[in-house]
């Protein structure tokens, strides 16, 4: 349908005596168009971070790029180009993604540094650990993203077409590993026991994210059953405190502490460390790692929302925050999720996106992005003020 055209029948509909049969007579691309966000200048509101910190961010990963370890291993890739291997199209989002789905960990981080004056008086030293606690950072971040893109073939059915899924295994391990190896070498000539101990706890939650809940033959996260419970909602950050079972099948919960073991305690415990490394006092660094987790909570919850009102056909989480929601609101969904067990793959996801649209989910994601946002702030404005404090702020709220 043309898009003005879609526009009129909407707003026509919105206008009806009875809302309540609003949403139930629109089509899929018109539910779509209704939720979708509004555009914002997100790739302006990095520049101007940059700016603050005084280089650009994004080539962060530069010099391990172009390593000769790295090239050598990278030439490999070329052999994948045409098959659909996982670790391919990672490799396409980590270089060529939407800047919206490249969160901005490191030049975050490095802000947060910023507001904040070191009390050491080898102010350049302190500056140069930051700036590589940022880098190593990011590196353990598209590691774990690139080991995630790992394809299951069983033994029985493989023949000479699962050759370049073997073959891509064995690329996705080798440039995961080359990536974390180097980050950790990078975090051991910190020579700082406490950042070694404190970045190490959250290396230990993204093993442990691989292990939570069911998974199907893919290792794809599967939701938990939907709880009919009025348990507190609110979850810990303490990931040791976290327990499994008291948290499958409530929505809030699941979530938190997938996204939490998943990534979010990292971007959380960078924070902290870089605050460590500033001298400051333990109530900062405690601040500071509530707001790098709140940060990549609401980070994530606004990539998910984007993803379900996206025109985009491709797969999306089914343990993502509008999935469980939706399960939560109407819990005959999770039959379609019993289905496809063995394999997420088996899901229609466009007829599964379509029945999502027409729970009220995306509404409480944008709640959870804004109960997130603003405590992120409440932290930031806690440890400092100032421009770069502002600049931070704007990141918050534009993505």
């Amino acid at each position: 349908m043309h898009a003005s055209r879609a526009f009129r029948r909407i707003s026509g509909l919105l206008h009806q005596k009875r809302p309540e049969t609003t949403v139930a007579s629109l089509t899929k691309d018109e539910i779509v168009m209704l939720l979708r966000p509004p555009f914002t200048n997100w790739t302006n509101a990095i520049r101007e971070a940059e700016k603050v910190v005084g280089y650009p961010t994004s080539f962060m990963n530069l010099r391990c790029l172009l390593s000769d370890e790295f090239s050598n291993l990278a030439l490999y890739l070329r052999k994948l180009v045409g098959s659909n291997h996982l670790v391919l199209q990672t490799a396409k989002n980590v270089l060529y993604g939407d800047s919206k789905n490249l969160q901005p960990w490191g030049l975050i981080i490095l802000l947060l540094a910023k507001a904040v004056k070191t009390r050491s008086t080898q102010s350049k030293v302190v500056e140069e650990q930051q700036r590589q606690l940022a880098e190593l950072t990011e590196m353990m971040r598209t590691g774990h993203l690139i080991h995630k893109g790992i394809v299951n073939v069983p033994f029985a059915t493989r023949s000479k077409n699962s050759e370049s899924a073997i073959f891509g295994n064995k690329i996705a391990i080798l440039l995961g590993d080359y990536l974390l190896v180097t980050a950790n070498a990078m975090l051991a000539g910190l020579k700082n026991a406490e950042v070694l101990y404190i970045v190490s706890t959250a290396l230990k939650d993204l093993s442990e994210s691989e292990f939570l809940g069911e998974r199907d033959e893919q290792n794809k996260p599967i939701p938990g059953k939907p709880k009919n419970d009025a348990a507190d909602r609110n979850i810990t950050f303490t990931t040791t405190s976290i327990s499994i079972d008291d948290v499958l099948g409530n929505p809030r919960k699941e979530w938190t502490a997938r996204s939490l073991f998943n990534g979010v305690s990292l971007l959380g415990r960078s924070c902290q460390s870089v605050m460590l490394l500033g001298q400051q006092n333990r109530e900062i660094q405690n601040s500071a790692y509530h707001f790098g987790c709140n940060v990549g909570l609401a980070w994530q919850a606004a990539t998910e929302i984007q993803t379900l009102t996206s025109d985009s056909k491709e797969q999306f989480c089914l343990a993502s925050a509008p999935v469980l929601f939706a399960l939560e609101e109407n819990p005959d969904l999770y039959k379609i999720i019993i289905q496809a067990k063995n394999d997420v793959q088996d899901v229609d996801y466009e007829d599964f996106k379509f029945n999502i649209l027409k729970t009220d989910a995306i509404d409480k994601t944008k709640h959870l992005y804004d109960d997130h946002a603003k405590k992120a702030i409440g932290y930031v404005e806690d440890i400092s003020q100032g421009e770069t404090i502002d600049v931070i702020k704007k990141l918050i709220n534009t993505f």
